[in-house]
């Protein structure tokens, strides 16, 4: 009994620290007929520190990590290579901010498909976790205010 007990306790303690990365209210943007790109987003937060260092769908060709900036009054969007998570803080990958962009899509985003997503954490310690999301499609112009269904 104590060597299971004993077991059982070390099966969690090798457990990363960082496997309690949650995700909340992810979306993807709907799309029109023949469009090749849309945003997926959603609030993450963690209770250690880690940076999300990849994602990717089947339903892309292409999925890279993505923030929006305004510089010279001139908005401007570019890949970055990982989203920092610091411990107990959400992040917030939104319209106009930091985001997920998926490009050479394979077909139309329709409002209420399900879009699967696979993001990648990494810990400090440079051990990689891996997350299956499934993010619903909301219309062309929802925002994070948009949660949920209301309009």
């Amino acid at each position: 009994m104590k060597r299971n007990f004993l077991a059982a306790i070390l099966c969690f303690a090798s457990l990363p620290l960082f496997a309690q990365v949650q995700v909340k209210d992810p979306w993807v943007r709907a799309t029109v007929p023949q469009q090749t790109a849309t945003g997926a987003f959603m609030q993450l937060s963690s209770p250690t520190d880690v940076r999300l260092v990849s994602v990717s769908s089947p339903v892309a060709g292409v999925a890279e990590l993505h923030r929006m900036t305004m510089e010279n009054n001139v908005m401007k969007m570019r890949p970055v290579s990982a989203i920092e998570l610091p411990a107990g803080k959400g992040v917030e990958l939104k319209p106009g901010g930091y985001h997920v962009m998926m490009m050479n899509l394979k077909g139309q985003m329709k409002e209420g498909d399900m879009v699967p997503l696979t993001l990648v954490v990494e810990g400090k310690d440079g051990k990689r976790q891996t997350l299956e999301v499934k993010a619903p499609v909301r219309p062309l112009n929802a925002s994070m205010g948009q949660m949920h269904g209301k309009q």
